[in-house]
């Protein structure tokens, strides 16, 4: 069972002392390829480092909502720039976050913005964080959508199934972490089973929310397995299937990890 992770953040200090080890142990899970995220564009040069010095792992760049208010949020010159690096596979993690709100909504709402924007610029997919913001996200992602279409999708998905519909209506795909094997996730399990399959993602968020069996633990890339275990029983296929199909929808909205395929690991 061959899988990707698309959505990690190697560049964490929780990774800081045995990435080799992690990456080793993704490799022995059957993890082919690993996205790891960008979240600031300050802090951009230690995701492009470990891209560079892993053949597997690609990344993207961007603005995470906790960041939105930070000195560089709205340096999208220099976000493009850095895009254009060959393994820089997408932007974001961009989007709205109300739970915490570290950013004001309307400076958060720009930079939002701004980053689809770069990302319909570039032809690259935008990967999207929401969090107690369905309605703005799904407000806004309608109204760029008329602007000019682009590529994205809602990751580490969580929220209502009213914008998992509008996502789904815009052409977007979604994607699942470990929150989906938790045991009061039944709602969250019943939306995985009903996401058109062609669309469908699986992530770890690593190091956050590691998936059953390994709750309270640092979550690590080889987890994803587990996560795409559950989503299959969800949907009543086969884990090999539902890899295959999420593989395969992975490197879709990621055009540019396809450009790699032939390269050795």
């Amino acid at each position: 069972m061959t899988l990707i992770d698309s959505h990690c953040h190697l560049d964490f200090p929780d990774f800081a002392d045995d990435l080799d080890a992690v990456i080793a142990r993704a490799r022995a899970a059957g993890i082919e390829r690993i996205i790891t995220i960008g979240t600031e564009i300050a802090k951009a040069a230690r995701v492009v480092e470990i891209a560079e010095r892993y053949p597997d792992i690609f990344f993207t760049l961007g603005t995470h909502p906790h960041e939105a208010a930070g000195e560089r949020a709205m340096d999208f010159a220099a976000l493009r720039k850095l895009a254009a690096h060959p393994k820089c596979v997408g932007i974001g993690e961009a989007g709205l976050d109300y739970h915490y709100a570290y950013a004001p909504r309307g400076i958060a709402q720009e930079v939002f913005r701004g980053q689809i924007g770069v990302a319909r610029e570039l032809g690259l997919p935008l990967v999207i964080h929401a969090r107690d913001a369905d309605e703005d996200i799904a407000a806004i992602l309608v109204d760029e959508m008329g602007q000019g279409r682009f590529s994205a999708l809602l990751h580490c998905f969580t929220s209502s199934r009213g914008l998992a519909e509008t996502a789904l209506d815009l052409g977007l795909s979604i994607s699942f972490s470990g929150v989906v094997t938790f045991k009061k996730s039944n709602g969250l399990r019943a939306i995985a089973r009903d996401v058109p399959l062609d669309r469908v993602l699986v992530e770890t968020d690593a190091p956050y929310l590691a998936p059953a069996p390994h709750r309270g633990r640092r979550n690590e890339p080889a987890f994803v397995v587990d996560t795409a275990r559950v989503v299959a029983e969800a949907r009543g296929i086969s884990p090999e299937a539902l890899a295959e199909a999420t593989r395969a929808n992975t490197l879709r909205v990621f055009p540019k990890l396809v450009a790699a395929a032939g390269r050795p690991h």
